[in-house]
């Protein structure tokens, strides 16, 4: 009866598997699905080489998930969600099963381990900071190495020191000669992952002196309001004055570029409203109405051709 049920569990292996959503009983699922033999693992593999069988590849990969969840769990400490890690390492076993060549004497345990790892890598490094921390494969290679070594180190030093949040120089020499890399680099990649995260946008408000860096970072003359209000600011101080200059009438017109546009050399700006007056013959009052009148009229074309 044992062989028949084992069998079933096989063929029937995709619902063993619940949705990651929960994943306490996905953890228990994928430990209850069936490993299989070599003799089946090669079977399913050349069946997928040679035919494209996507039911065979589901069996390679459903066989697997318990190694994910194995290789996912010692990535925990960067604090990143388990299930998030799992998923990644799932895409990294797909694609593992999607290369495997069944004829090269290897156990796909042994072949899917290097692509699960590089998938979680990467997406440590995309998402363990919102900067990079990482560029080149020497940075990353000093990434990952750097913190299980700092984890040994600690193992393996006394309870006053195990607390000790920076390196000493002897550890610092110790990793760049195990690492072959400039201890310098050891000192940067260090001070790169033990910087605090900052919230651009803090969402608490403690009054005038919260200022989030979000305040300072951002460009407020690229800002698209701003943009558009500088633009119709400098239409309004060329062709928009022009423009409502020419809806005037001749007096008018002179009144205001004397009285508003003009700068004399002396600096003190242009002619009053008696010069104004004396030179038509009238009162400062009818000068003032005049001016007033034109500046109402300036406005309204603005506004038309705004």
């Amino acid at each position: 009866m044992t062989a028949p049920s084992s069998a079933l569990a096989r063929r029937d292996a995709w619902a063993l598997v619940p949705p990651l959503g929960n994943l306490d009983a996905y953890i228990s699922a994928v430990n209850r699905v069936p490993l299989l033999t070599p003799e089946e693992e090669l079977r399913f593999a050349r069946r997928l080489r040679d035919h494209g069988d996507v039911e065979a590849a589901g069996k390679l990969v459903v066989s697997h998930l318990r190694l994910v969840v194995s290789v996912a769990r010692q990535y925990l400490g960067y604090g990143l969600p388990h299930g998030d890690l799992i998923q990644e390492g799932n895409v990294g076993l797909m694609k593992a099963v999607k290369r495997f060549d069944p004829e090269q004497g290897v156990r796909l345990v042994s072949y899917a381990l290097h692509w699960i790892k590089a998938e979680i890598h990467e997406y440590i490094l995309k998402n363990w900071r919102m900067v990079k921390v990482a560029t080149t494969k020497a940075q990353r290679k000093l990434f990952f190495n750097l913190r299980s070594m700092k984890q040994s180190l600690k193992e393996d030093a006394t309870d006053g020191d195990a607390h000790r949040a920076t390196l000493t120089q002897d550890e610092v020499e110790t990793m760049a000669r195990r690492l072959n890399v400039k201890r310098e680099e050891v000192l940067e990649m260090e001070t790169r992952m033990s910087g605090g995260d900052v919230a651009l946008d803090p969402q608490f408000d403690d009054g005038e002196e919260n200022f989030a860096p979000i305040a300072y970072l951002a460009d407020e003359s690229s800002e698209p309001t701003r943009v558009i209000e500088s633009h119709h600011r400098d239409w309004l101080a060329s062709d928009g004055i022009a423009r409502a200059l020419d809806a005037l009438d001749a007096r008018s017109r002179r009144i205001v570029e004397e009285r508003w546009l003009k700068v004399n050399d002396d600096t003190s700006g242009g002619m009053t409203l008696h010069e104004l007056a004396g030179e038509y013959g009238v009162s400062a009052e009818r000068i003032r109405q005049i001016e007033v009148a034109a500046m109402k009229k300036m406005r309204k074309a603005l506004v038309e051709t705004a």
